[in-house]
């Protein structure tokens, strides 16, 4: 039986393109063409296809969103991911969802084939550069809550990424249920221990560390 994919791509030149050259394969049957992230979603839970190629930039949802929903759904297509690029924190956050394979569209189309079929029989295909980011920000990342998890209390952590990942005192307040006078209290141990001196150098701390906004959910 031939190999089922859903193809999803915004450009109509990649989408024709993607098309044709599966097209040319005798193990690949393309079922469902989509122009954005609701569509290809739609069509994933209609056709239920082997894989889906997901543009990971896409009006409606991206591809991220559309594996998200895949993942929260349990629905059995495998997700392939195609980027013009791909920065270290969607690779983590692909990897994270489950995503089968992400191919950067400068690749040569005999490396997406190989890929869809690797990801087909069950293996992962992650572009090498992308990967090596992505390992390189979790490296990074895990230096960073060390060195600041070693300085702080636990709270006093969890406050910091709360305000480095842009959220205010209220929203922290509330998420953590306890007072805003609460949150300022430690906020000026924080500052103390970190020897910074604004909110604005807190959440510079933080980033440059890795700790942040990726971590935010």
């Amino acid at each position: 039986m031939p190999i089922t994919v859903a193809l999803a791509d915004d450009h109509p030149l990649m989408l024709r393109g993607l098309q044709a050259l599966l097209s040319s394969e005798v193990d690949f049957q393309v079922v469902a063409q989509c122009v954005n992230g609701d569509e290809a979603l739609r069509s994933i839970r209609t056709y239920q296809p082997d894989l889906a190629v997901v543009d990971l930039s896409m009006p409606q949802r991206d591809g991220l969103s559309v594996s998200r929903e895949v993942n929260r759904e349990k629905l059995r297509t495998r997700i392939v991911l195609l980027a013009a690029s791909i920065d270290e924190h969607q690779t983590v956050e692909a990897h994270r969802l489950g995503v089968g394979g992400v191919v950067l569209k400068e690749m040569a189309p005999r490396l997406l084939l190989q890929c869809l079929r690797k990801v087909h029989c069950g293996e992962l295909w992650i572009e090498r550069r992308a990967a090596a980011r992505a390992l390189d920000a979790l490296l990074q990342r895990e230096s960073g809550v060390r060195e600041i998890g070693s300085i702080l209390t636990a709270r006093e952590f969890e406050i910091a990424r709360l305000v480095a990942s842009g959220l205010r005192n209220r929203r922290i307040a509330q998420r953590l249920v306890v007072s805003e006078a609460t949150v300022k209290t430690h906020l000026h141990n924080i500052y103390d221990k970190l020897n910074v001196e604004s909110r604005g150098q807190l959440i510079l701390y933080c980033t440059e560390r890795g700790v942040g906004r990726a971590q935010a959910s």
